[in-house]
């Protein structure tokens, strides 16, 4: 037991029992020049009402990542701090752990090397206010991170993706392979035959195997936890806006891990810059050469 607990034991005896202090912490075990020791650590005031207000603007953020959202904004702090007063003040997160399931081996396929290579796509579905269901089209690049869309509808058919990601092709481009899952909408003839003219490979999973499409999986478990289940929305319209909101956060702010904790555009944008520099140099390698 810590001291600090200790230190409580003691309070309650002495108000509810009536008893001195010396007897309290006798029965306790705690010496009383612990019972009277005051630290003085600065409460560190400023810091904990910034923390409090990145926790409540983002509630599924961790310790971690808001220690990095303070670092951003300037604060010489280290994590093991941001740690403890993460615990003072009750913000810790609650996790569900996951049952382990019994899984056939797979294929491995070949990982992506570069920025938009490789997509991932899937639905994830919700509700209006009203108890009214809609769906949602994710699309997440597999290297940057990147989201290019979030497509809100009621009703979205596999016209309506071959729609979406025609217009994704002017703005970011196309990849040369799409993970998708068995769902109707990705085995239908229209982005069948949309893919067989652009030349693009749809990469199937196995059935009941959302481990095949990991990147997808992992986009929609933050979309929900830190977008629809923090959200109400009272139309399709207040969706697509919330979503879309969420999805440029998520792209220009929020740190990834596996990017060393880079936002995603900020990845992209260094990768470019590398591959600009790699060019130039190689061409003045033959110009010299």
């Amino acid at each position: 037991m810590k001291p600090a607990r200790k230190r409580q034991l003691v309070e309650f005896l002495r108000v509810a029992f009536k008893v001195s202090e010396r007897h309290a912490c006798r029965l306790i075990r705690l010496q009383r020049s612990s019972q009277r020791y005051r630290h003085r650590r600065n409460e560190q005031i400023a810091l904990r009402i910034r923390l409090k207000e990145h926790a409540a603007a983002r509630p599924r953020f961790g310790y971690l990542r808001l220690h990095i959202l303070l670092l951003r904004e300037g604060w010489q702090i280290n994590r093991k701090r941001v740690y403890r007063l993460y615990r003072l003040e009750c913000l810790k997160l609650r996790h569900k752990k996951p049952k382990k399931r019994i899984s056939a081996l797979r294929v491995a396929h070949p990982a992506p090397q570069r920025p938009n290579e490789c997509w991932s796509m899937d639905f994830v579905s919700d509700s209006l206010h009203d108890g009214r269901r809609f769906r949602a089209l994710t699309i997440v690049d597999n290297v940057s991170r990147v989201s290019p869309a979030i497509e809100v509808g009621n009703s979205l058919s596999g016209r309506r993706v071959v729609d979406v990601l025609e217009g994704l092709a002017y703005t970011y481009g196309l990849p040369k392979v799409i993970q998708v899952d068995n769902g109707p909408e990705f085995t239908s003839k229209a982005l069948d035959e949309w893919a067989h003219r652009r030349k693009i490979k749809l990469q199937v999973s196995r059935p009941g195997k959302p481990t095949d499409n990991p990147f997808i999986e992992s986009f929609n478990g933050r979309l929900r936890q830190e977008c629809l289940d923090q959200s109400w929305f009272i139309s399709i319209e207040d969706a697509q806006m919330k979503t879309e909101e969420w999805r440029v956060d998520y792209n220009e702010n929020r740190p990834h891990s596996s990017l060393e904790n880079r936002a995603p555009s900020d990845f992209l944008d260094a990768w470019n810059q590398n591959q600009q520099t790699e060019k130039l140099t190689h061409l003045l390698d033959q110009k010299t050469g």
